[in-house]
């Protein structure tokens, strides 16, 4: 039996899926691709066995546990999570939200309520369509691929975990693969980190394929893929982390913080850590 794994279909999650796309790997598990926002609804439904999912998902579906030692973060900037805005920060009324992702979402509101006080902003769901979300919003939440392509001028580009990282001065953490309750993953948890280690040997093949799909320079993609992200879960994300799940829980985002329970790994493979004992 192959294992259903949802994949976010974005740019900054093909180094993680290389090895299952078009690595040593394929055929391996059968693949769903989804927006992020759709993984964590596969993995819920039970549609999915393991999901890449944004990571405030995790503290809303019960029994999830978390590969350790593996994500989708940024230690300062990220470049596809942006706030772009039509007017100054601080004269923000109304803002377009690209539902896509949930930990985008959370991160946004936590920077405009939490870092600058701004409770009165109005935050409206709408499609990932950039030039309609701000034809008629102050603002819009923009990520994934289409945030690539975003002119920094005339706008106000806010890089949200740049944002974050200079108000905590800790990582981002976006995205983690969960492992729904009761699956057993057996040899196959080794191939998400071979898949992983496979993408990052092959990030100049990686970034003249997607120049292409994309229509972005071959070096600005390399240099996003190897410079701005970091595909690790080390301790100063897990911090980054933590202190994101007890602040969307002090904005009412969530209801509690529920420590980050990981997958079991043979030593070989990665070594477990526990989330509720690290503290920022």
């Amino acid at each position: 039996m192959r294992f259903r794994v949802s994949f976010i279909n974005f740019l900054n999650s093909v180094p993680l899926g290389w090895g299952f796309l078009r690595g040593s790997y394929r055929q391996s598990f059968e693949i769903l691709f989804d927006v992020p926002s759709e993984c964590a609804r596969h993995l819920s439904s039970g549609e999915a066995d393991v999901g890449l999912i944004p990571v405030i998902e995790y503290q809303r579906i019960d029994g999830l546990r978390v590969l350790p030692r593996i994500s989708i973060s940024a230690k300062r900037e990220a470049k596809s999570v942006l706030f772009v805005c039509r007017k100054p920060l601080l004269e923000i009324r109304r803002v377009a939200v690209d539902t896509s992702s949930r930990t985008s979402a959370a991160l946004l509101q936590i920077v405009l309520q939490s870092f600058y006080r701004r409770s009165d902003v109005v935050f409206e769901p709408h499609r990932p369509d950039p030039s309609a979300m701000l034809e008629d919003h102050d603002a819009a939440l923009i990520i994934g691929n289409p945030a690539l392509r975003v002119p920094s001028r005339p706008l106000h580009v806010v890089d949200l975990a740049q944002e974050w990282n200079r108000f905590t001065g800790l990582p981002f953490v976006f995205a983690v693969w969960a492992v729904r309750s009761g699956v057993d993953l057996g040899p196959d948890a080794a191939l998400f980190y071979q898949s992983r280690d496979e993408g990052l040997q092959q990030l100049e093949r990686i970034a003249e394929l997607y120049s292409q799909r994309l229509s972005l320079p071959r070096a600005e993609i390399l240099t996003y893929l190897s410079e701005y992200l970091d595909y690790g879960l080390d301790g100063e994300n897990l911090r980054g982390l933590t202190t994101f799940f007890e602040m969307a829980r002090d904005l009412g985002l969530i209801d509690t913080v529920r420590p980050l329970d990981f997958y079991p790994l043979g030593a070989t493979h990665t070594r477990t850590q526990d989330a509720s004992q690290i503290r920022p």
